[in-house]
């Protein structure tokens, strides 16, 4: 989730009540972090040197569970990247303590406050992550972008590699990265217009204190350094999806197209929100045109990654081409196995489907368990998103009762009609009956209780 920061910690009771709520793990059994702990002393031995190389890592300033370090090459018109994956399967046992407290937890879950991990600390934020401090073993995938932006795997292999800085989004200069790592991002970027991706990335919201015990909901703007670094995953996603593809296994990443439903209301959100939409541009080019930088840009943009139908997982069915939407292409998670759990195991197949070898069994009985899985861990993180939004939104218009605020109907069904507040990023419902989508409204606030996380509006006009 984009986390909320509160550095006024506004949020802290509320946040403590939503951990208990949905049962969010404060830590590991301790037969689980005993046996990570063991696990963190394992030497590999079935990893090549590639030490040498200048891998470097790029994550926000406080991130320690760093999965992915980076190389660049040119091969003529080409670009190599040289992705380096943090080799989970080295350090966790199928069917071990670590690997069956993973299975039960799916993701780590992420609250403004801290987070609940996938792994224990020793490994996820020791051993196993890509840290600069000391060699660590990888999966370290060769991928091949060509001009017009086409990624494919050109091999993979477990190598021990040594991460030669950990760099930061907000302090990373140019002459800091790889040569190339620009113009890949260009590349990336091209060939998604040129698919018709529409990927929607908002920026992270904060709670911001405005004095006398007031705070809003504000946005921090994405940087580019991270939607760079963002094209890499990327590249190296889309190429292992279509290795995997052609070897027919695999897990996928999918997710149908907005529906005329969906898209209406966004339609709606963007007249609240200001934004002219016309009726001929397609809600992919509309995306593409949203900038971060613009607060009601920005909320336009959390509210296409919630009206969508949301992605899940889908293991690999003979005759059939897993598409997800957003991407415009066959698509996997493969490069955050320290935070979810199904990469780990798309990870390992993509290294067998490389070197010509079969997928192992361990892997292929996991593929079909995964997407249950995976989707129950999804859909208590985005429980918990939902609940920590709505927490903010409770606490921005906390003492802001009788207040008058401008709305639009996005649309109305049997509780009445949902409302877009016109100059707040806020969305909520009121009883009304009747009132077509796109009607503007008045409406008061009765009440806003960060306790219960509510807002109750009052139609006025």
């Amino acid at each position: 989730m984009k986390a909320i920061h509160d550095p006024t910690h506004a949020l802290t009771a509320g946040l403590a009540a939503i951990r208990l709520q949905y049962q969010v793990p404060a830590g590991f059994p301790v037969e689980v972090l005993a046996a990570a702990a063991e696990a963190a002393r394992r030497g590999p031995d079935a990893h090549r040197d590639r030490t040498g190389e200048h891998f470097v890592t790029l994550d926000p300033a406080s991130s320690t569970d760093l999965d992915q370090a980076f190389a660049l090459e040119e091969a003529g018109a080409d670009l190599i990247l040289h992705y380096a994956i943090a080799d989970v399967a080295w350090f966790v046992d199928d069917g071990g303590v670590i690997d069956a407290e993973a299975w039960r937890r799916g993701t780590t879950l992420y609250l403004p406050d801290g987070k609940a991990g996938l792994y224990p600390p020793s490994l996820s934020e020791g051993a196993a992550s890509l840290l600069p401090d000391g060699p660590r073993p990888a999966v370290v995938f060769s991928v091949r972008i060509d001009p017009a932006g086409k990624a494919s795997l050109d091999g993979a292999e477990r190598a021990i590699i040594r991460s030669r800085a950990k760099l930061a989004y907000d302090s990373v200069a140019e002459g800091d990265l790889p040569a190339g790592f620009a113009e890949l991002s260009r590349r990336i970027e091209s060939a998604e217009a040129a698919r018709g991706a529409a990927r929607v990335d908002p920026p992270e919201q904060e709670v911001a204190a405005l004095g006398k015990g007031g705070f809003t909901l504000a946005f921090r703007p994405r940087l580019v350094s991270e939607s760079r670094n963002a094209a890499l995953s990327l590249a190296a996603n889309l190429a292992i999806a279509q290795a995997l593809l052609g070897a027919e296994t695999g897990l996928f990443r999918v997710m149908a197209e907005p529906d005329a439903f969906a898209i209406g209301r966004l339609r709606q959100t963007a007249a609240a929100l200001h934004l002219l939409w016309p009726a001929a541009t397609s809600l992919a080019d509309f995306e593409r045109g949203l900038s971060a930088a613009d607060a009601n840009q920005a909320a336009m943009m959390l509210a296409v990654r919630r009206a969508g139908q949301g992605a899940s997982y889908k293991g690999f069915v003979t005759g059939e081409v897993p598409w997800h939407s957003a991407m415009a292409a066959s698509y996997v998670h493969a490069t955050a196995p320290l935070r979810r759990l199904a990469d780990r195991y798309v990870v390992m197949a993509a290294l067998a489907v490389a070197n010509g070898q079969p997928v192992p069994e361990p892997v292929v009985a996991a593929f079909a368990r995964l997407p249950k899985v995976m989707a129950r861990a999804d859909a208590l993180s985005g429980q918990i998103e939902r609940a920590v939004i709505d927490l903010a939104e409770a606490v921005m218009l906390a003492g802001r009762a009788g207040e008058v605020f401008d709305a639009v109907v996005t649309d109305e069904d049997e509780r009445g009609v949902r409302i877009q507040l016109r100059d707040l990023p806020i969305v909520a419902r009121v009883v009304a009956h009747k009132v077509e989508p796109g009607t503007r409204l008045r409406v008061t606030l009765l009440a806003a209780d960060p306790v219960t996380r509510g807002l109750t509006f009052k139609r006025l006009t």
